[in-house]
């Protein structure tokens, strides 16, 4: 492994991490739903999947539920399942307009780390990302701590760029928890992770 290589992967990390995706659909609608608590919590919930996805492909398990056909589209259709769940509950929520502010119960965090690794180490793109990106950068012969150092890398980078996203959706709170601007969001955030669930579906894997 080469320090340059290091550096060309964080480059292309930085711009994975900064594309939309299930990730900030998820984490942004804690982030309203509960205020900063609940999508900090989201967001390490996210951060959490990443680290532990990254460890099973160091460890030589991710290669084992990507080639096994069976395991692999149990997790596919799973995670597919948890987005349309979680797109549909954003119609609910919208639908009903009625809100309330829960950033101070503990629940609340609970929550939103739960939907933020379900979400993520549900998403079959994650772990074939550690198997096959990865590489490209390591070579064939890279050493596990390598692996780790890349792997863990990218979960931190996620982790960093979802607190900010948390922390300026509540410094827009005052604006953004008005009922109006909450259905909207609501409506879009569930119509984005409603389409990247159906993307899943579709695609061939």
């Amino acid at each position: 492994m080469s320090w340059s290589a290091y550096g060309s992967f964080l480059v292309f990390a930085i711009v994975l991490v900064l594309i939309p995706g299930p990730d900030f659909a998820v984490v942004s609608r804690n982030a309203l739903a509960g205020g900063r608590r609940r999508g900090s919590w989201c967001a390490l919930g996210v951060a959490s999947s990443n680290a532990v996805q990254g460890t099973a492909a160091a460890a030589g398990l991710g290669a084992v539920i990507v080639r096994v056909e069976p395991v692999f589209q149990a997790v596919r259709w799973a995670g597919i399942a948890y987005l349309l769940y979680l797109g549909v509950q954003a119609f609910r929520s919208a639908r009903r307009g009625a809100y309330k502010y829960q950033a101070t119960e503990r629940a609340s965090g609970r929550k939103g780390w739960q939907q933020g690794f379900l979400s993520n180490i549900t998403n079959p793109k994650v772990l074939v990302f550690y198997l096959a990106v990865l590489p490209q950068f390591l070579g064939p012969h890279a050493p596990l701590a390598a692996l780790f150092l890349f792997a863990l890398s990218h979960a931190v980078l996620s982790l960093t760029y979802l607190m900010i996203l948390v922390r300026g959706l509540d410094r827009l709170r005052a604006v953004l928890t008005r009922r109006k601007v909450r259905r909207a969001m609501d409506v879009a955030t569930g119509t984005a992770l409603v389409a990247f669930g159906t993307r899943l579906a579709v695609e061939s894997t």
